[in-house]
């Protein structure tokens, strides 16, 4: 889920209407034009940086003989706030961090972490940030009070390949802090992330591991 930059889009401008001869009639048409592009600079909405030592990603996999889980840093991000909804944004996942969290001996757990990192996995020397872009929010009109009360739709990039993703998420947006929690399920095969993978392998048996892992969310950004 290590900075990033805080970017105000707000434009105003003044357009005059160069045809009539009534000079009231033109200074009500500037009125007006200016108001519209006032109201369409306004509409792009706020930047929020990602905090990063606030926010925190975690990671989720199966397979036939067992589970993992751990973290992941987030490197950078932003979210676009408009109207006090969140509108879009941009999350980058340092692949580098990756991290165990439920093996205890030493060994065994740096060779967990130093796999996923290599290219039976994700690559990270060469591919060292994952990259997810939000299209759109869509509001859940039956979302109950702390449940999900949106449909994020984006598109995520591991390993230099892009897919389309759409998960419910919950967001909140107070006092210029916007947070948002999601559980994303991501199928690594759509992204060449082979090892273990019945999509490419045949007959693994009980040395598969399943295509789909899961990646939790919890995001804060600040105006």
């Amino acid at each position: 889920m290590k900075k990033t930059t805080i970017l105000a889009a707000f434009a105003t401008a003044l357009i005059f209407s160069a045809c009539g001869d009534n000079a009231n009639n033109t200074a009500d048409n500037a009125v007006v034009e200016s108001a519209e592009a006032t109201e369409t600079a306004t509409a792009e909405g706020d930047t929020y940086a990602v905090d990063t030592e606030q926010s925190n990603v975690k990671w989720h996999g199966t397979k036939v003989t067992g589970e993992h889980n751990g973290n992941i840093e987030l490197q950078s991000g932003e979210l676009t706030v408009a109207n006090n909804q969140v509108t879009g944004g941009t999350i980058v996942i340092d692949m580098n961090t990756i991290t165990n969290e439920d093996i205890t001996d030493a060994k065994y757990n740096s060779d967990l972490v130093n796999h996923l990192k290599s290219d039976d996995f994700f690559g990270a020397e060469k591919y060292p940030t994952a990259t997810f872009n939000i299209t759109s929010l869509t509001p859940i009109a039956s979302a109950a009070p702390g449940e999900a009360n949106y449909t994020a739709t984006g598109n995520l990039t591991i390993k230099d390949k892009t897919n389309p993703v759409t998960f419910p998420v919950y967001v909140t947006v107070e006092n210029n802090e916007a947070k948002a929690k999601a559980d994303v399920t991501v199928n690594r095969a759509q992204y060449d992330v082979r090892y273990g993978s019945n999509s490419f392998f045949e007959n693994l048996g009980d040395k598969a591991i399943s295509d789909d892992f899961t990646v939790s969310f919890d995001i804060v950004a600040k105006k």
